[in-house]
């Protein structure tokens, strides 16, 4: 295996991540900016006010986009485990 070829596979690797953990990211940033502005104009500083919401986001998210999450994570998995003869020898 060549720097090149793992350079590359953990390139790949971090390019999974990203796409599986991209949209309960978004969605928890929309919802905490939001949840901030709502607490800014009416000065209510509750602190479960902040998580409660993004919790409930995060999991309806994960309940919508968890069929293709996984699908995502399993091509990567296989084609893994798939080309594992390329990563011994």
């Amino acid at each position: 295996m060549s720097a090149e070829f793992i350079i590359g596979l953990a390139g790949q690797s971090v390019l999974a991540v990203l796409k599986v953990s991209a949209p309960m990211l978004i969605v928890a940033l929309v919802v905490g900016l939001i949840i901030s502005i709502f607490q800014a104009t009416t000065q209510i500083q509750e602190q479960t006010l902040a998580f409660v919401p993004k919790i409930v986001a995060v999991f309806i998210v994960i309940l919508i986009f968890g069929p293709w999450l996984l699908t995502t994570m399993v091509d990567f998995t296989y084609s893994i485990l798939n080309n594992l003869h390329q990563y011994i020898g």
